[in-house]
């Protein structure tokens, strides 16, 4: 099953949150400490003054390092790698989305940091090189490792517990800017026309149209 399909499903069916999204390829990015993002603009109509001024006061604040936002920036990468579709999380910035998140929800500092301590001394023992240091094979191979919650071992529920919750974090971010929706063909609310049931459905179900209704309603012409 391909990213999208799983996406959609997870959209619409509720699937849950544990759900895998396959991953591949990634760059290996250095990424600055983001810091949050600049409040809204005075003027903006969509935000209420108590939002302005609370967003003003996250201005500026900062938690991950410029490490820790490498390493994140890679996890995001191989949870949705850039394809013939659609861009990357890097090229969606998820990581800064994930930077602000810890500032504005502060319950994901610690499980968050903590999973890349975690991450890092993990890599340490098996390869003598943090997280970020690793080549892409190595990196695939311990994702894999913690990428199924329900098949980790005992002694790394740890990592899988914060592999699932940067998942999260990275497909929230993902599927929330243009290129999400552009990933999975959302439209938003358009208008459009409806020429009734199809056919195909009132014949499953034994129903029909009545003659009364047929003349009542608009038919449009399918292009």
């Amino acid at each position: 099953m391909d990213r999208r399909k799983s996406i959609k499903t997870l959209l619409v069916g509720s699937v849950a949150t544990g759900t895998l999204i396959e991953a591949c390829h990634t760059d290996d990015k250095k990424i600055a400490g983001t810091s949050a993002p600049s409040a809204t603009a005075p003027n903006d109509p969509t935000r209420m003054e108590e939002e302005k001024e609370y967003m003003k006061g996250l201005e500026g604040k900062t938690f991950f390092t410029s490490d820790e936002m490498t390493a994140i920036a890679i996890l995001a990468d191989i949870i949705i790698p850039r394809d013939e579709i659609s861009g990357s999380a890097s090229d969606a910035k998820v990581a800064d989305f994930i930077a602000f998140i810890v500032i504005d929800k502060p319950e994901h500092q610690t499980p968050l940091r903590g999973g890349l301590r975690w991450l890092d001394l993990h890599c340490i023992k098996k390869f003598e090189k943090p997280f970020r240091e690793l080549t892409e094979e190595q990196r695939l191979g311990i994702v894999d490792t913690i990428a199924y919650p329900k098949k980790v071992k005992p002694e790394d529920r740890q990592g899988a517990a914060f592999f699932s919750l940067i998942r999260n974090l990275t497909i929230t971010g993902f599927y929330t800017t243009e290129i999400g929706f552009k990933d999975i063909g959302y439209m938003g609310n358009r208008p459009n026309q409806w020429n009734g049931v199809p056919p195909e459905i009132l014949k499953q179900y034994d129903l029909s149209y009545s003659e009364k209704e047929l003349k009542e309603c608009i038919s449009f012409d399918k292009a």
